[in-house]
């Protein structure tokens, strides 16, 4: 596929040549990526390469982005939680994820068919954004702690004075990454890896 297939009718003002290399370097979903691209500029939106994958913004400010995994590409709306969503299309990642959506795809016909509705989604998360709307975050004490974070807690005093002088967004993306783990061990692992990170006061991704 050359890079006039790729971009497709998109307006050439508003292409980033990031995406554009981003686009010809994708292996797989090539052709769907091109044309999600295609109706998310036709919302004129601002196009960025951000995290490494398409972005789309208003006024600076992210709307929704493209992304590709194994099985299906997608539509992650940042503020997915706050749309309408009437035709029941939006997927929750994880029970974790309290603000992003995705609408998933596996094929370019679907997207193709889906073309004015995922405008209409995506000029509804434009006018949530105008609006200043926000998502409602769950507060730090709303989430479950992993029992193997409460241990530590319990026999560490100096952990939990320290864990409870951080930051409420501290502390959640704290809980949020203890927990992804299926497995035990491997939550304990993350909970001794981070113990000495959380006495030092310092947030998940701040460094020693």
């Amino acid at each position: 596929m050359n890079n006039e297939e790729v971009v497709g009718h998109t307006p050439s003002n508003r292409m980033n040549p990031e995406v554009d290399a981003y686009l010809r370097d994708t292996k797989k979903w090539q052709e769907e990526l091109a044309k999600l691209r295609t109706i998310v500029l036709d919302c004129h939106l601002t196009e960025e390469l951000k995290w490494g994958v398409p972005c789309y913004m208003f006024q600076d400010r992210n709307i929704v982005l493209i992304h590709t995994f194994k099985d299906y590409c997608a539509l992650l709306f940042f503020k997915g939680a706050l749309l309408k969503d009437d035709k029941g299309i939006l997927i929750q990642q994880t029970g974790n994820v309290q603000a992003g959506r995705q609408i998933r795809f596996t094929n370019v016909r679907e997207i193709v068919e889906m073309e004015p509705i995922l405008k209409a989604y995506i000029n509804e998360a434009i006018e949530a954004e105008k609006a200043g709307l926000k998502v409602p975050f769950k507060k730090t004490a709303e989430f479950i702690i992993p029992e193997e974070f409460q241990k530590k807690l319990d026999e560490i005093p100096a952990l939990k004075t320290a864990f409870d002088a951080l930051t409420p967004g501290r502390q959640r993306a704290y809980i949020l990454y203890f927990s992804a783990p299926k497995q035990s061990k491997t939550r304990a692992l993350r909970v001794e890896k981070c113990i000495q990170q959380i006495l030092n006061g310092k947030g998940l991704n701040e460094g020693e």
